[in-house]
């Protein structure tokens, strides 16, 4: 079967097991290959990710404009004392960090885009560093991300050209909070709600990139998705149902995006990147 129609289908397809296995069932069939090759594939993306961790914690990477590079390693210096805690605090660093690697034209994996690709890495790579998890389990959770990657994609968009922020960061954190959900043992149900929840908390958010560029405020977007997987991947994982189902909140999705202006859709010409700053680096005031 076809696994980007809806999250029903995925749900039902999974049944008692998990999308993680529906996922990579599905993507070996599609490509005529065994489901241990397409597994070492993700192995090799699990791997890529974790080097766009460590590049974008570098403190002397800056981009070609200087707006962004090396913010993230201030970020993993302030982690211990993050008032959300050292795990939300690592975890929002490496977001950062996977961003401004990605803005300093570093690899990364496009998850789902270029300009979202810190949300997904920096939340498993953390509760894999925090709970022990095997890169097996990771690897599993990237097949569910990618299975709800492919669901939005299909319902509604993951361009921000298209669909505005919230189809790129938005569907991000979507896959991250339906991975972190399975991740966590949660059921093929709970990791909809978990996507559910993080779709409907970012709708409406606008792409609007400085000077048309994936730093600003790209980079402090993929921050701020992390706290949203976590906290949708913790709703669903306590037995709240969202009271809108996946599909529901996909497509609503995709009506927002539709009535956006395009001034607010990538353009460089509404939202932050129409403020009068223009992309001039601010520094921190000597005390």
């Amino acid at each position: 079967m076809r696994i980007d129609g809806s999250m029903r289908d995925l749900v039902e397809a999974a049944g008692s097991g998990s999308i993680a296995a529906v996922a990579k069932r599905e993507q070996a069939a599609r490509n005529h290959l065994e489901e241990i090759i397409v597994a070492e594939r993700m192995h090799n993306v699990l791997s890529v990710m974790r080097e766009s961790v460590e590049e974008g914690l570098r403190p002397d990477l800056r981009s070609v404009t200087g707006m962004v590079g090396g913010q993230a390693a201030l970020l993993s210096r302030h982690a211990p004392n993050a008032m959300g805690g050292p795990v939300l605090g690592r975890a929002i660093a490496r977001a950062m960090a996977v961003a401004e690697c990605n803005a300093c034209m570093g690899k990364i994996v496009a998850a789902p885009t270029a300009g979202a690709c810190g949300i997904l890495p920096a939340s498993l790579l953390t509760m894999q560093e925090e709970r022990g998890y095997t890169d097996a389990q990771v690897v599993d959770a990237l097949f569910t991300a990618a299975a709800v990657g492919r669901v939005i994609a299909g319902r509604a968009s993951i361009s921000g050209a298209e669909g505005g922020c919230q189809a790129e960061c938005g569907t991000a954190a979507a896959m991250t909070a339906a991975a972190l959900a399975e991740l966590q043992g949660g059921t093929p149900a709970m990791a909809s709600d978990a996507c559910a929840f993080a779709v409907m908390n970012s709708l409406g958010l606008v792409c609007d990139p400085v000077g048309g560029l994936v730093e600003v405020p790209c980079v402090y977007r993929n921050v701020a998705g992390v706290a949203l997987a976590l906290t949708a991947a913790d709703m669903a994982l306590a037995g709240i149902v969202s009271p809108l189902n996946a599909d529901e909140v996909i497509d609503a999705m995709k009506a927002v995006g539709d009535a956006m202006p395009a001034g607010l859709r990538e353009t460089g010409e509404g939202g932050c990147a129409a403020c009068a700053g223009g992309g001039a680096r601010r520094t921190r005031p000597q005390a």
